[in-house]
């Protein structure tokens, strides 16, 4: 057996009602926090009237759109004469990555872009975050477990990580029901990241024992969710996707991605799309082409998905990718045309994903080319 390294939050709560702990377990992190919120600020009013009632100040700042540099500097200018004593996020995957983003720079002495990869010069922390809690309120990105955080750069029309092992969260509490009733676009889109962020740890080439564990019973429990949440509104579908969510945080963190993700971080600096609805129009033609090209453990480990795929969805195994297409684009899933992304720029974004640290993980080679034609494939 290879060896492996394991790297994941401090401490995990999961269930229902889980979050009403919250407050109680922020508190001793210090007498002055930040909040990290979305779009709408009455999701986080519980949690700030329960830290005011103990006693915590709070500053609270929103994330009302997937986090840029921008404004990644504007809330660091607001959050640093505050002086935080630490970070809570209470939001979906893109609050999630802006409060980590904050944890890790409000106590760093330099520039954002020393740090950001890609178009940064990818430089560790020079000096330790602010301890981060994680309160996922979408079911998705899994960011609650991760160690990076996800942010868009307009003047290079990329999205590039911050990236560093101490940017884990000391706490991640997540609570299913802060997910009930999630609309269904945005249930379709984030449940396709969570699925794809479970597949592409399992069948990366930095796959190890600990995350097949998580991920190969988690790709059919993420499928039957999906499936069954597109049809009703229900409680224990819910609590599916929520944990499949978070295994895929801790997965990807340990694991990688692939592809889909690869293609993914430049098409978010292309298009005004949802992370989420990008991963899903890419999945079944990135499992298409690694399918046609893999041999030995990383064609067997294809077919397993595949077969979860015609099991969970129906048709022939064999025809897995199509039928995957077929089911998200009749749930309402758009194209990457129609999200945003014009077919002019394939070339472009195929080039530049070649250098995305995802890609490092893909189970095999893939070219330019073969790129394109998933981008033609999910237009």
């Amino acid at each position: 057996m290879p060896p492996f390294a394991i790297a994941m939050p401090q401490r995990i709560l999961f269930g229902r009602d889980e979050a009403q702990k919250a407050p109680a377990l922020i508190a001793p992190f210090g007498p002055r926090g930040l909040i990290v919120h979305g779009a709408n600020p009455a999701r986080a009013a519980w949690l700030l009237d329960a830290l005011h009632a103990a006693g915590i100040e709070t500053l609270a700042l929103p994330c009302p759109a997937e986090p840029t540099l921008p404004m990644l500097e504007q809330a660091l200018a607001r959050s640093r004469p505050f002086a935080p004593s630490w970070v809570a996020a209470l939001g979906g995957g893109a609050a999630l990555d802006l409060g980590k983003a904050l944890a890790a720079l409000i106590p760093a002495p330099t520039s954002p872009l020393d740090h950001l990869e890609v178009v940064g010069k990818g430089l560790p922390l020079a000096a330790p975050p602010l301890p981060f809690i994680a309160i996922p309120t979408t079911a998705g990105t899994g960011a609650e477990a991760t160690k990076n955080a996800v942010i868009g750069l307009p003047d290079h029309g990329r999205k590039v990580s911050l990236r560093d092992d101490r940017m884990l969260a000391r706490l991640a509490i997540v609570d299913p029901a802060l997910t009930d009733r999630t609309p269904r676009a945005t249930t379709l889109a984030s449940g396709l990241d969570a699925i794809t962020q479970v597949i592409e740890p399992y069948v990366s080439s930095k796959a190890t024992p600990f995350t097949d564990a998580l991920t190969a019973p988690a790709i059919p429990q993420g499928l039957t969710a999906l499936k069954r949440l597109m049809e009703t509104e229900d409680p224990a579908a819910r609590d599916a996707l929520a944990h499949v969510s978070l295994t895929g945080g801790i997965a990807l963190a340990n694991a990688g991605l692939g592809a889909v993700h690869g293609l993914a971080g430049v098409i978010g600096g292309l298009a005004p799309a949802p992370h989420g609805a990008i991963c899903g129009a890419l999945l079944a033609p990135v499992l298409r082409l690694n399918r046609a090209k893999a041999t030995g453990e990383t064609a067997r480990r294809l077919d397993e998905v595949f077969h979860h795929i015609a099991a969970i969805l129906g048709g022939p195994a064999t025809r897995a990718p199509e039928t995957l297409a077929a089911w998200a684009r009749d749930a309402g899933l758009p194209g990457l045309t129609a999200q945003g992304l014009s077919p002019d720029l394939h070339d472009q974004t195929a080039e530049a994903a070649l250098g995305s640290s995802s890609m490092k993980g893909n189970p095999v080679p893939l070219s330019a080319a073969d790129l394109r034609r998933a981008l033609q494939d999910a237009a």
